[in-house]
């Protein structure tokens, strides 16, 4: 076995859930201030040295690909694209293959704000699909939400991402009521007319201040709602991707809806997590992580990391209890975690 496991193995949790994707932050570090992601200052990262090299990424990636069935690999931060040399990791990445010599679905999740110079190269690079986050099309309301005025730039990188080839393209909007609450349509709008697929994330209790609250948060009934009343919909299902999946009827595409807190698809999860520090968790709400770093530093074999691994998998819980009373925030926000 070319990891080095000697043996290929599944990842199933005691709940019967298999992981097939994993989530790599590459960075804590982001040049967007996002209102529900990170304080406007005053966060502190992680030194350099504790940030796992792409050297060590590849190495823990080949590991889940080659001996513990991971077919899917998405890149996230803090904002993935203000580390150097971006593109070197991902041609990295993407000359991977499952043990029946298939290619993994490399994605990335970014901001977009340089994606009109990076869309290219990291498409040529291997790059399969792209996420961009953006979260309002009125200059003066997207300001406010990510404390830059980078408006044209993101939608510049949008753009860009499409006419690489780096598709479908994904446009990820955190419906906040209150904040952007009333322009789903006019994702729905953009969406079409571009031939990218907007997916609507409800708010969830990740951000750094620990301002979130359930009233701030706009359902996935009344997301599909607004939109099916000016362009109607009909439901396409739910994988284990994390997105409910809608199609417009007229045939001009599909909107995503990801109800973490109104409706929970722990039951169907398939994800786990590496933060950029080298922790592993197995839920983005995830109270306890495994540290991989250490042990990799310290010259664990590939056996032995997952046997760490399938050990941390084997402990995931059922799911989150986002509105119960027992729920508990984790320690790190999102932009820490990995989205």
């Amino acid at each position: 076995m070319a990891a080095g496991t000697g043996v290929m193995r599944d990842l199933t949790d005691s709940f019967g859930r298999r992981v097939r994707d994993l989530r790599i932050s590459i960075t804590d570090r982001c040049n967007f201030r996002c209102v529900y992601c990170m304080p406007a200052e005053g966060l502190e990262f992680a030194p350099r040295s504790e940030i796992l090299s792409y050297e060590e990424i590849e190495r823990i990636a080949r590991l889940f690909v080659e001996s513990l069935g991971v077919e899917a690999i998405r890149l996230t931060g803090g904002e993935p694209t203000v580390r150097a040399d971006l593109t070197k990791l991902v041609a990295m990445l993407a000359r991977l293959q499952t043990p029946a010599g298939e290619p993994i679905d490399l994605s990335l999740t970014t901001n977009g704000s340089t994606l009109s110079r990076l869309a290219e190269p990291l498409a040529a690079a291997g790059l399969k699909r792209v996420n961009v986050s953006l979260d309002s099309l009125d200059p003066e309301r997207f300001a406010a939400m990510t404390r830059r005025d980078m408006l044209p730039q993101v939608l510049a990188g949008i753009d860009a991402a499409r006419d690489a080839g780096l598709y479908p393209v994904k446009v990820n909007v955190v419906v906040v009521r209150g904040a952007n609450d009333d322009e789903m349509v006019d994702f729905a709008t953009y969406g079409r007319e571009r031939g990218i697929q907007p997916r609507f994330i409800e708010y969830m209790p990740l951000d750094a201040e620990g301002n979130w609250s359930m009233s701030q948060v706009v359902g996935a009934d009344e997301i599909v709602a607004a939109i099916d009343a000016a362009y109607p919909l009909e439901p396409v299902g739910h994988g284990p991707e994390p997105a409910s999946r809608w199609r417009y009827r007229d045939g001009a595409g599909e909107v995503g809806v990801i109800a973490s807190v109104t409706r929970p698809f722990c039951g169907d999860c398939d994800r786990v997590r590496l933060t950029a520090e080298g922790s592993f968790a197995t839920c983005l709400f995830a109270i306890d992580d495994y540290d991989l770093k250490g042990p990799l530093r310290s010259g664990a074999s590939d056996a032995e990391l997952a046997d760490l691994i399938a050990g941390a998998v084997g402990l995931k819980w059922a799911g989150h209890r986002i509105g119960k009373v027992d729920f508990v925030r984790p320690k790190r926000s999102m932009s820490q975690i990995g989205g």
